[in-house]
């Protein structure tokens, strides 16, 4: 199409800014957005805005707790048409969580349907399930109609939805909250109401209380799925003074009796957000890899109730001491941190200590009770005005009926009318209204309100009633002005409306008493192993290839044993099921295996790689058991090592302890336990050399230092032993040989020694 020459010609605009501008500003306003709009609850209500606005649509679906359940499809499409302009499974989520009693310690939702459980199920689809309000719900949103807070357009602007909810109670803190936004979070615990509202009341009682005295009123969090709170009193203090801290929190259990010597343990309650069967997953894999050998099983017997049964493999052990185990290796026990970082006056995101979250719900509670007495004071102004023109008119009906017969304008004509005492029954002062004036007596509202009026009403009981009405109205409103005058008042007025919540849901309700408890925590000490398992003997068999197996009893140590094709056995040795089994790696690592835990004696056994990070070509250089309090000789193929404790070889972990120090090229030789005052070493050379344990460092890791001097090749081995025993050693005939006298032998640490006496065995080894 083409243009005419008097068309304005549009200019585009480039506008350039650095990127770095562009992109902080952007990210800034998002940031805002997420931590106004999305993630930190608002201190008065304790909601964030899809919980307000999900409460608000179900109030306008008149969805109350008395009434019928509507669809959740219904109501999360409701929210977000009006009022939440996001994703329907994000609003539907976050209603299903305000209807789990298990998640939320006061629910402010009923639902009706599968609404998910404590296993960590999801809900059904909102298309099959139904919810409604709950009672607690409707004391958040109690003065609504009222002009109790602010309201501001929704996001398409055809709309108005609340700024905060009135709150009759601090929710906040009852139901807890939890969220992500940019740069910070919050996780809010849930608490007990009664306890809170006793720490409010205190807080009317004395505004400056001290922190000691208000955590006296909230000892601490009450999950909805109980548990035991094992925090130091102090911690707890320090966290609600601070708003930042952590609890610990355990599973409630008890140990049932089955008679004859036996019994099991039964968990009742988990820690709160555990997931039962994520828990119980977990201890069938401790059980699985023996990491507590003292369970023997667990079986989920629950119902509608939790109930997880724990077996023990040894009926010996003490309990307290099976459950620390478990508390350390499981979520038997979690620590819920304390972040309260909220909203404040929904503007301002600020880390509070308990006594300014319950500071902020006080005086948003002061300022909605002003604001409600206001507007009951106008409605009280607008009733008193309607009733002193039906009394006028009581008083005057004669005139009022000719007028509104005869009059072509009775409105008019019943506002201009003067109503002077000549048109009134005998009537006392009182009831005497007295002209406004320039005008007439009667407002446009009184007038409209007089020929509204029904004839039935013209009776004289009706304009008694209108009287009693009008006395009680004028009272009512001497009392709102008293309490609008006065503070003291105003906080009397908040603490009866806390105690009637009290009263509704406090500790002598179903739903209000305290479900978590606190206990002391004993210090745990390190359980022993013997005490955890069943002490069997058996012979430990590894093969050259580094399979693994456990016979049961104390076999032959020349036992016949068969191994895989190209395999042949290397380590053979008496043990126990209580003993550690130390592995040490070519690579200078020492790895901790328990005796319970190798696999049994029939088959060829497993890898022993499969229990232990050991490196596919670092092979295995010594197999022994650990017993405490021993000195160790480790030494590298390059001639260096040092005596460690045995304390100092022990692994927590598959990954092993790196204790010896090896170069590429150079892997551990051997390790001896310390058995002599002298050690003998022999290199690949065949030269021996004999000196004083003394003189080697004790260490707890590193590369050691010179044992002895080679101009080729490297350690072949080396042992310990009593010079005044003499070195003894067999020869290739099987025959033990002694040498007492080691005199040409004897030298300092790093000499390169002599040759080895004759009939030393030819592949340079004491054994």
């Amino acid at each position: 199409m083409s243009q005419s020459p008097d068309t304005p010609q549009i200019e585009s605009v480039t506008i350039s800014e650095p990127l770095r501008r562009a992109i902080g500003e952007r990210y800034l306003t998002y940031a805002l957005s997420t931590i106004m709009h999305r993630a930190l609850p608002d201190a008065r209500d304790g909601l964030k805005p899809v919980h307000r606005r999900i409460m608000y649509a179900m109030r306008e679906l008149r969805l109350s707790p008395t009434g019928g359940f509507r669809k959740s499809a219904k109501i999360s499409g409701d929210v977000m048409g009006n009022y939440h302009p996001h994703g329907d499974a994000a609003i539907y989520d976050a209603m299903a969580r305000l209807a789990q009693d298990f998640n939320v310690r006061y629910p402010l939702v009923d639902g009706q349907g599968n609404f998910g459980n404590i296993d960590g199920d999801n809900p059904a689809a909102s298309r099959y399930t139904e919810a409604r309000l709950t009672h607690i719900a409707e004391l958040l949103m109690e003065g609504l109609t009222e002009n109790a807070v602010d309201y501001r357009p929704n996001y398409d602007g055809t709309l108005e939805e609340p700024v905060v909810m009135p709150a009759a109670f601090p929710n906040l803190l009852a139901n807890g909250s939890s969220g992500i936004a940019v740069g910070m979070a919050t996780n809010i615990p849930p608490h007990n109401l009664h306890e809170l509202i006793d720490a409010c009341q205190a807080m009317i009682d004395d505004p400056e209380i001290p922190d000691d005295d208000l955590v006296r009123h909230v000892p601490g969090p009450d999950f909805p799925t109980g548990g035991v709170i094992v925090e130091p009193r102090d911690s707890i203090l320090e966290a609600y003074r601070t708003g930042r801290g952590a609890f610990r929190l355990r599973a409630r259990w008890s140990v049932e009796d089955l008679g004859r010597g036996q019994w099991q343990i039964i968990v009742t309650e988990i820690p709160y957000q555990v997931q039962k069967s994520k828990l119980i997953e977990r201890l069938a894999e401790i059980i699985q890899t023996k990491k507590v050998p003292a369970l023997a099983d667990v079986r989920d017997e629950s119902a509608e109730d939790v109930r997880i049964v724990l077996e023990p493999r040894v009926r010996t052990i003490d309990p307290d001491m099976l459950m620390s185990m478990l508390f350390k290796n499981s979520d038997l026990e979690i620590r819920f941190s304390l972040n309260m970082n909220v909203l404040i006056d929904g503007k301002v995101p600020k880390v509070c200590s308990l006594k300014e979250v319950l500071r902020a719900f006080l005086d948003h509670r002061r300022d909605v009770l002003q604001r409600r007495t206001t507007h009951r004071i106008e409605k009280i102004d607008h009733r008193l005005e309607i009733l002193d023109g039906f009394i006028l008119t009581f008083l005057n009906l004669d005139r009022v009926i000719d007028i509104i017969r005869y009059d072509a304008d009775p409105k008019l004509a019943l506002m201009t009318e003067t109503w002077g005492k000549k048109h009134k029954r005998a009537m006392s002062e009182d009831d005497y209204v007295p002209p406004k004036p320039g005008k007439g007596e009667l407002s446009e509202v009184q007038a409209e309100a007089i020929l509204n009026m029904r004839l039935r009403s013209l009776r004289k009981l009706e304009e008694l009633e209108l009287i009693a009405e009008r006395d009680a109205l004028r009272e009512e409103r001497a009392d709102l002005d008293a309490l609008m005058g006065d503070a003291g008042l105003q906080w009397a007025r908040i603490g009866r409306d806390l105690a009637d919540v009290q009263r509704q849901f406090g500790k002598t309700t179903a739903i209000g008493r305290r479900r978590t408890e606190f206990a002391d925590m004993a210090e745990v000490e390190e359980v022993p192993i013997e005490a955890m398992i069943e002490r069997e003997p058996i012979t430990v068999i590894c093969s050259k290839m580094g399979w693994i197996r456990a016979m049961k009893g104390h076999q032959p140590l020349d036992i016949d044993a068969k191994f895989k094709d190209g395999d042949e056995g290397r380590f053979i040795f008496h043990a126990e099921t209580t003993d550690r089994i130390l592995v040490v790696g070519a690579n200078g690592r020492f790895y901790t295996v328990l005796g319970a835990n190798l696999p049994g004696g029939r088959g060829m056994g497993e890898p022993l790689r499969l229990m232990i990070d050991l490196p596919n070509d670092a092979e295995i250089t010594d197999l022994m058991i650990w017993r405490p309090g021993e000195k160790l000789l480790v030494a590298s193929t390059a001639g260096d090592g040092f005596v460690v404790p045995s304390e100092e070889v022990i692994a927590q972990t598959r990954a092993g302890k790196q204790v010896l120090t090896v170069k590429e090229g150079v892997r551990t030789a051997l390790c001896r336990r310390i058995m002599g005052d002298h050690i003998a070493v022999v290199g690949e050379n065949r030269k021996l050399l004999v000196f004083p344990v003394a003189e080697l460092p004790e260490m707890a890791k590193g590369k050691g230092v010179r044992l002895q001097k080679y101009k080729d090749g490297g350690l072949s081995d080396a042992t310990t032993f009593n010079l005044a025993d003499g070195l003894s050693w067999k020869d290739p005939a099987g025959r033990t040989r002694l040498e007492t006298d080691l005199a040409q032998w004897q030298g300092a640490r790093a000499a390169s020694g002599a040759m080895a006496p004759r009939g030393f065995p030819r592949d340079n080894t004491f054994t």
